[in-house]
């Protein structure tokens, strides 16, 4: 078990003005870096408690945080609330970056879903060492297995469109599928879906590949085969627009690993530990080396039987 870490919390102030509602784990220990967590589309920053907390007493220093719209930094009602999808890369992850960047320490990142999404839009990508992230996929519904295709079909078309009528944004709540969504981000995330390779075949977003293929820092990414919303095929074809940074793809078969049942959210569940232990040793392995005199420990291990794929 890791030791139990006190999160401190914090107000960033994005380049835009909003504020982020964030939590900073300090490292126990020597410090060996700083993490940022970035999270998936509708998930509050509490639910990588776990992650962050082991992270922390592992050395490092851990920033989670809740976008915009989502969690503590959601206005009084979404009913009537603007943004853009985009921003929760561009602006808010990025401040969080910002905050977490200090000279001499590397500094990496962890992220969910939407998190391998967003590595492309921040600003100031250059300042990440390396990135791990878990579930990330293409969101288009032909990549999933029939029956889940139907359900996510049903959403869009049905039930999405109908809740949005009525409250004004995407009661995500009401289906049980986690926080509530401001109407943007449904709009967006619903029309980027309805493409194979998301939003690079958009044909209003044709200027947004080459956010990602400036890209350089090294990047694994993490899908289990049990994931029915981003599977490998799916992880590839949004991956692949990181051209430029040498990216890596891992399978979990989590009865091989016997880690039971992960799906689309069970990596930062703590019958993942190991995956944890893995995503941290990847990123000391991997990552780009710090500045001079700074120094890094040996990574912790990995006892989980992963299948790798060259990309």
């Amino acid at each position: 078990m890791s030791k139990s870490v006190d999160a401190q919390s914090l107000t960033l102030r994005t380049a835009d003005g909003y504020p982020i509602a964030a939590l900073r784990y300090p490292a126990t220990g020597p410090t060996r870096g700083h993490l940022v967590v970035a999270g998936a589309t509708g998930v509050p920053q509490g639910f990588y408690r776990r992650f962050a907390q082991y992270a922390s007493s592992c050395g490092y220093n851990v920033m989670t945080l809740d976008y915009r719209g989502i969690g503590l930094s959601k206005p009084a009602t979404l009913k009537g609330f603007r943004m853009d999808y985009l921003d929760w890369g561009r602006q808010d992850l990025a401040a969080a970056v910002e905050a977490m960047s200090e000279p001499g320490l590397p500094l990496y990142m962890v992220g969910h879903s939407y998190g391998g999404h967003a590595f492309g839009l921040l600003p100031n990508h250059h300042k990440v060492d390396g990135l791990y992230t878990f579930a990330t996929g293409a969101g288009w519904h032909g990549w999933m297995p029939p029956m889940e295709r139907l359900r996510v079909l049903l959403m869009w078309r049905v039930l999405g469109p109908l809740i949005v009528r009525v409250k004004g944004y995407l009661a995500w709540n009401w289906m049980g599928m986690g926080e509530d969504l401001p109407v943007d981000v449904y709009r967006q995330w619903k029309r980027w879906c309805t493409f194979p390779r998301y939003f690079f075949q958009d044909p209003n977003m044709k200027h947004i590949a080459a956010s990602y293929e400036s890209v350089r820092s090294p990047i694994m990414a993490c899908n289990a085969l049990d994931d029915l919303w981003a599977r490998p095929p799916s992880r590839n074809a949004f991956m692949s627009a990181y051209r430029n940074a040498g990216w890596q793809a891992t399978d979990i078969d989590p009865r091989q690993a016997g880690l039971g049942p992960i799906g689309h959210m069970g990596y930062f569940k703590a019958h993942c530990k190991p995956l944890w232990e893995g995503a941290l040793s990847w990123l000391e392995q991997h990552g780009r080396i710090p500045p001079a005199g700074s120094s890094r420990q040996q990574p912790v291990g990995l006892d989980v039987p992963l299948r790798r794929q060259a990309i």
